[in-house]
Formats: structure tokens, sequence, C-alpha cells
């Protein structure tokens, strides 16, 4: 592994001149909780002080299911950000087929970017018809189980290592007045199903899903058992229970107020904030502690094309932020704090907490495909949609979910 001192003067020389002209660029993203926003300040103090221009930055609440939508909006509409963040998948797809992306092909012409990237398959959903519209720079995964070193204190008993110990602990954590499971409002929801269907179900069942979209792997015995693994969560929740966002349930974890959470591995970067040490405060089971592999996605920046008649300096200016939000400076910085793993073979990574560093270990197996990355944005909205309802209606059984899951996957495209 390369030097990261070393690594780091390279991208800078690589970065080239900058422009003559100083210039205002605005970046969207949905990066507003305590750690997200100061992982994105990270991107911020590194292009502004290797460009001289200015970052404007514009955060937007909701996560992707609400940001999204706003970033579509202005981009069709006439009024494109210079960047915005959204994720690496296909919730951009139809943007890119409309010309309305810039293409980055010749931006990064000169950093064979192929030849570090730790996976492929996070660039397969930026390349259209020999274009390339995207720069994958991080990679997520929501396939996390956070549990309390607090909680378990308190009714003497060892922090659990798998799944199994977690849902056998749960009489006695209620006995204690203790919430087995902390939640948030809305779409923290959505990604329990994806992450129970690899830990529970396996990696085949992920990708006969995910992949195939196989209604049939739905309706099959080793998808029930994710159902009624989500059907027991929900029954150790209710409304007045929850929280309203997932750095909330990141402090009910640290307090021991609640023992455990399914959420990606951008809680880490809100544990961090708040003090929370991995192996001391609180454990991290990656794919619920008894898997090997990851689903896997994370977060890309697309740059709009700009109105005829922009200032040069702008377009110059998307241009060196694309290159320096792939640099090794930046990319150790961002993800060190944002507690996803970065997306370069080719940096110094001793740093890392603990957390990151399992991640790490499951990452040589490769990643499995996540919904994300997989499905079209109006599959992952009606799939999402009928999560929430299953968690607010107990009327609609297990059997309901299951069959309608599989209407939804039998239509995917």
């Amino acid at each position: 592994m390369k030097k990261f001192a070393v690594v780091a003067a390279m991208a800078t020389a690589l970065l080239g001149s900058t422009s003559a002209m100083a210039a205002d660029l605005e970046v969207t993203h949905w990066w507003t909780s305590a750690g997200e926003a100061a992982a994105i300040a990270e991107f911020a103090k590194i292009f502004e002080a290797e460009t001289g221009n200015t970052w404007v930055d514009s955060a937007l609440a909701g996560s992707g299911t609400g940001a999204n939508p706003v970033i579509i909006s202005r981009i069709i509409g006439g009024n494109p950000m210079g960047a915005t963040q959204m994720n690496t998948g296909r919730d951009a797809e139809e943007l890119i087929q409309a010309g309305l992306m810039r293409d980055l092909t010749d931006v990064v012409a000169d950093l064979d970017i192929d030849s570090f990237y730790v996976d492929q398959s996070l660039l397969e959903p930026c390349r259209y018809e020999g274009g390339l519209y995207c720069l994958p720079i991080n990679i997520h995964s929501w396939d996390w189980l956070w549990l309390s070193t607090a909680a378990y204190e308190k009714i003497g008993q060892p922090v659990p290592t798998n799944w199994d110990e977690y849902v056998a602990s749960w009489p006695a954590l209620q006995e204690a007045g203790i919430l087995p499971f902390g939640l948030a409002t809305g779409w923290p929801i959505n990604g329990i199903p994806g992450v129970l269907m690899n830990g529970i179900g396996g990696a085949d069942l992920v990708k006969r899903i995910n992949t195939d979209k196989d209604p049939e792997a739905v309706r099959g015995p080793e998808f029930r058992k994710v159902a009624e693994a989500l059907d027991a969560l929900r029954k150790v929740t209710s409304p007045e229970t929850m929280v309203p966002s997932f750095g909330d349930v990141g402090n009910q974890l640290l307090e021991g107020t609640a023992a455990g959470n399914i959420h990606g591995d951008w809680l880490a970067g809100d544990l961090q904030i708040a003090g929370g040490v991995p192996g001391e405060d609180y454990e991290c089971l990656p794919a619920l502690g008894v898997g090997d592999q990851l689903t896997g996605g994370g977060d890309s920046f697309y740059f709009p094309k700009l109105p005829e008649g922009t200032d040069p300096a702008v377009i110059e200016a998307q241009a060196q932020l694309a290159r320096i939000l792939i640099s090794p400076e930046a990319q150790l910085k961002f993800n060190m704090v944002k507690g996803s793993m970065p997306i370069r073979t080719d940096i110094d990574l001793s740093g890392a907490n603990a957390c990151m560093t399992k991640a790490l270990g499951l990452l040589k197996n490769g990643l499995l495909p996540s919904g994300d990355s997989s499905l079209s944005s109006d599959t992952q909205q009606q799939l999402q949609d009928l999560d929430l309802e299953f968690f607010a209606d107990e009327s609609v059984t297990v059997d309901d979910y299951i069959e309608r899951r599989a209407e939804i996957i039998a239509q995917a495209d």
C-alpha cells in the first residue's frame, strides 16, 4: 500500500492549474445529520483550498426520498446546480439518458480510474453509451446491526454477537424497560428488509430478488424467514417509541435506552460526533453477525449540464471538484468522518475504526447488489411504501406482505 503522503502529493499535482477567476459552485446533497454535515465539510474545505472557488452548500432534508424529487425537478426545469450527490444506482438514469448530465470522460481521462476503484461494479450505473456521467465517492452498506453496550450492562448480559443472540435478549430488555429496537420514523424503516434478506436469507436470495427479479424467490421459504423477522421487529416497536431521526437512535444506543438498531454505516459518523467509541460504547455487526458479504451501493456525484452562457469559470469548477472528490486526500478525510468505505485501493486506512475495519475485511468477498443499484426508482418507491405500511399496520399479515412484495418484484424493471 502506498504511503498516504506520497499519494496525496501526486493527487495535488493531478488537479492541475486553478481557474484564473474564482467561481461559486452550488452543491446539493441530503447530508444533514451531525456526522454527515461534518463529512461533507471535508470535501468543501479541500475544494476551496485547492481551487480558490467557493462551495455554495445546498443541503436538502429527507434523504433520497425527499431530496431526489427536488434535485430532479431543478435539473429538468432548467435550473441545475453545479454538482449534486445522489445514490449510486439508477436514480439518475433518466436524466443521463435525456442528456442532462455532463459527460466526465475527458475530465478524468488522465486519472486511470479503473485502476483504483475497489469494485468496478460501482462505476456501471455511471456509464451510458460510452460516456461517464457520475463518480462514486464512497461505498455504503445498510447491512449493520448496532448494539448498545450500556443497555446490556443494565441487564447483566454480554453484548450479542449475532442476530439470534440479539433476538433472544429481547424479553430481558423489555423487562428492564429498555427498547429492544430503536427506530426513527420514515425512511430508515426502508433499509431494514434488505439487511434481513442478506443476513437471514443469504447471498443467493439477495441476488435472486435484486438482480434476477424473481418473484418466486420472494414466495419461497427463505424470504418467509425474512418477513417473519420483520414482523417480530414491528412487534417490539410502536409509533410512540419512534424518534425523529437516525441520529436520535444513535443517542438512544449510547444512553442505553435502546439496545439495538439496523441502519447503514453512516450512523457511525453520528456516533463518532457524539463521542461514541466502537467496542466500548457500542458494537457493530456487519451482515447481522452471520453473513460474509455486504450489499453495497453508496453515493455518487453528478454534474448537470449548465445553461448556455454560463460563466466558463463555473464549468471549470465542476471539473476541478470532480477530480478532487476522488483524490486520495479527499477520499481519506471524507470517509473517515462519514463512516463509509473509500472507493480507492491506494490509500492508507490504518486509522480506520473497528467498524470500518470489519467492513473492509468483508469487502474482499465482493459486494452484493443492493436494491438502490439494481432496481428502478419506481420499484424502490413501491417497496418502500409497502415496508412503511407493514410497520404501521399490523392488519397487514406476513402472507399479505410476501405476496404484495412478490407482485412488485414481478413487475420490476
